[in-house]
Formats: structure tokens, sequence, C-alpha cells
């Protein structure tokens, strides 16, 4: 016998002893069931680190807030019989063995980092169901048979700075931006106990990881008010935005008759007009958005020569929306001959699609039907840390409902039946996929 398979029958056997192995016969059909009063006093305490007078929280990422409600994430973590450490990315990754450590680990978690005057839900559910899921396995002395790895992610908000480091997305020339704490990625990844020097060691290539599995509040309207009790992930819509310049012609507004003006401005409003009766031409559920938009000179009694302004695209289908883009672009070419004006597009932004896996949703599915509970199957329109992690593995995504579509603001509310309803189809999807994956 050599170390190695020493050290994994030694591994197997103090996990025996700390944890008794129960076998589920039927795991999706068992009565284990998560402690849906411990998740929510959990995401209670949770919410005074960087409690705001609007009743949410600005615990934006490398913040004191950040380190602090950091740290005791990592406290409750060990109550659930994790083994939780900071990788050189900055992630809270919490581990424990499974009956065969020669599996690849099964990693399910979301992130604790908030939007400035953000809400008390958004990222948190996801992680303190996960940490519970944990810890009612742990109590029940199930032992699943891959490893498991609940990961907290850092800086989801800014850009899933620490779900690309794993998934070796993130670049170099990144560690330079300046995030909402004032401090650069770089300096905020030392700032919580990482080391950039050290990015390289946290990558992990694809089929490092046996599957992924996020919950999180829907962010939109669509589950509570069809009073649906789950939704069912089927993807996360890929993202294209670009910078849009106008130019015209600055002239005297008082002395340029109107037939002789070539107003950026005016071709402007034509095209956010126009984006918008494009984009909905389209069958599907595709959004377009011009979210920022200024008028240079800027002064009152200018004819603005030049404005810029964006444009965001995004859809489950990168090629739906490059589609959509190349009408844009011809319009807004007609658009500008109208006035004598010239429109140029630079790409801004680029987040691919990343569907889920069929045979996870079938997994989600089959969980939700087992407690009972409704489904729908629908996008996500906002990024998440499992698109990062879709790289790597198998993943499925879990939505509980948001009350009245409210996210990113302190008014952001899910309530704590459906936050339990949402554990408690984490729990049973992870051991399920612990059973289904290879």
């Amino acid at each position: 016998m050599n170390r190695r398979d020493f050290n994994s029958i030694l591994a197997g056997s103090l996990v025996a002893t700390v944890f008794p192995r129960t076998r589920l016969s039927s795991p999706i059909q068992s009565d284990l069931r998560v402690n849906g009063d411990r998740i929510n006093a959990h995401l209670a305490a949770l919410s005074e680190f960087g409690k705001n007078p609007q009743g949410g929280v600005s615990r934006v990422a490398y913040s004191e807030a950040d380190r602090a409600a950091r740290a005791k994430v990592m406290d409750w973590m060990r109550d659930a019989k994790l083994e939780p450490t900071i990788d050189y990315a900055g992630n809270i990754i919490g581990r424990r063995a499974g009956q065969n450590n020669s599996l690849k680990p099964l990693m399910f978690g979301s992130h604790i980092d908030s939007v400035p005057s953000g809400g008390n839900y958004d990222g948190d559910v996801g992680s303190m169901s996960a940490i519970e899921v944990a810890q009612t396995l742990a109590e029940h002395g199930v032992v699943t048979r891959h490893p498991i790895e609940v990961a907290i992610w850092q800086n989801e908000e800014g850009g899933l700075f620490g779900s690309r480091a794993i998934s070796g997305q993130l670049t170099t020339a990144e560690l330079k931006t300046v995030s909402s704490s004032g401090k650069t990625v770089e300096q905020g990844i030392g700032f919580i106990g990482g080391d950039v020097r050290k990015l390289d060691q946290v990558k992990r290539r694809k089929g490092d990881i046996a599957g992924y599995i996020e919950l999180h509040i829907e962010q939109g309207g669509k589950l509570a008010a069809s009073k649906i009790d789950i939704g069912v992930v089927e993807g996360i819509v890929g993202i294209k935005r670009w910078d849009v310049t106008v130019t015209g012609f600055a002239n005297h507004a008082g002395t340029t008759p109107m037939n002789e003006r070539h107003d950026a401005l005016l071709a402007a409003s034509r095209f956010v007009e126009m984006v918008n009766r494009v984009v909905r031409s389209f069958p599907g559920g595709q959004v377009g958005t011009v979210g920022r938009i200024e008028a240079f000179p800027g002064a009152p009694n200018v004819i603005p020569g030049r404005v810029v302004c964006t444009l965001e695209v995004r859809d489950l289908s990168d090629a739906k929306i490059d589609t959509i883009f190349a009408r844009i672009a011809m319009e807004a070419k007609s658009i500008g001959s109208q006035n004598g004006t010239q429109f140029a597009f630079a790409p801004a932004h680029v987040s691919e699609a990343a569907p889920s896996t069929p045979r996870m949703r079938a997994i989600i599915s089959e969980a939700a039907k087992s407690l009972g509970l409704s489904t729908r199957v629908m996008p996500s329109g906002a990024g998440h840390d499992a698109q990062a992690m879709a790289t790597l593995a198998p993943m499925g995504m879990i939505f509980v409902p948001s009350i009245g579509g409210i996210s990113h603001a302190p008014k952001e509310f899910s309530r704590p039946a459906d936050i339990t309803n949402g554990a408690n189809v984490l729990l049973k999807t992870l051991i399920a996929a612990d059973q289904a994956l290879p």
C-alpha cells in the first residue's frame, strides 16, 4: 500500500468517526430538512455588518464591514463542521471530506458583498443557505460521496472577481480596477487575506469540480407575481455593451436655422427610441438599454456637437445579441443621414451567455417536486458567479421569489418561508447530484 492509499483510507476512517455515515435509500424522497429559523437568524445577523439608515446595507467588497462579515461567516462554517480557508484570490472556501475523496468536489455557495445602499438578500440568501445545508448534513450524520466545498465568492458585485479568478478569466489588468471601497482589486484582495502574487495557484481546470449549484433571489418579480415557489434557471444571459459616440456639429443656438443643424443630441434621442423599438421587435426575452447619455459642450445656447451614450443588449443567445446589434447599427446609420450626424460603436464589455446543464435543471425540478413546490423554468437577466463556474463544471441555479421584483435596494425582500423552501431544494439537489454526478 502506497502513502496516498494509506492517507485516503485514514481520512475516510476519520470522517466515519466524526460523522457516522448515513445512507439514504432515496435521497430526494427523504424527510431531511434544513433549519429555516437558523438561516433567517443568520441573515438577520449578517445584515448588521454595513447596516445603513435606510434599512439595507452598504457592505461593498473590501470594506471594513465586508472583512468583519467574512470573519463571522467563517465562524458559522466551523459550526457547520466545514474547514474554511481563504484562497489566494480572497474567496472563502469551506471544505468537508466525502466518502470517496478521489472524486472531484461538489461546490455550492454565493456571495455576501453588496452594492452601495443595497439590500439584505442578494447573495446573502444563497450563502447562508449553503452553510445551512452543510450544517444539516453534519447534524444528521450524512456524508456525501463527493467532498463538498461551500464557496463565499469575493467581490461578486464588482464583476465576479473571485469566481473568475478560480475559472481563470481574471486578467492582470483588471487588478488595477478601482472598487466601490476605493481600493483597487489588487489592494482589496490583500486586505481580505488573499495574495495576488499567487493567483495562478487558485485556477481550476474544466473537470476539477464535479458540479456547481447556486441559490439566489430572483431579483425580478416573475415568481412572486405568478405565485411560483421556485425558479429553475435555464441559463444566465450574455451581456454585450458598447460606448456609442454621435458626432454632429456644434453651432450657435440662436443663429443656426432648424433645417441647417447637425444636432447630435437630436440624433441620439432618435437612437434611444429606435433601440427600444428594435429590441422589442424580436420574439423572446431579450432586453436592450441606453443607460447613460451626455451631450457636449453642454451649454444651453450651443447646439450639441457630440453625444456619448451606452448601449447594452442581453439575451441567452450570444448570436441573437449580435443579430440585434447589427439591426441597431444599420438603423443608427439611417438616423445619422437625416441630419448629417455619424454614429460610432466601440465594444466596452462582453460577458458570454452561460446555459445551465439540462441534467442539473432536471435534478432541481425533481427536488422541488418532491417537496411539493411549484416551479418555473426561467432565465437569469442578472450576472452571477454561476456564470463563471459554468465554464468548469455542470451548473445549476435555483431562484426564490423577490417580493415586488425589488433588488439592489434597501427594500429588497424575500419571505422567510420562501428562503427556507429554496434552501430545502438546495439540500435535495445537492444530495441527488452527489449520487448522479460521476
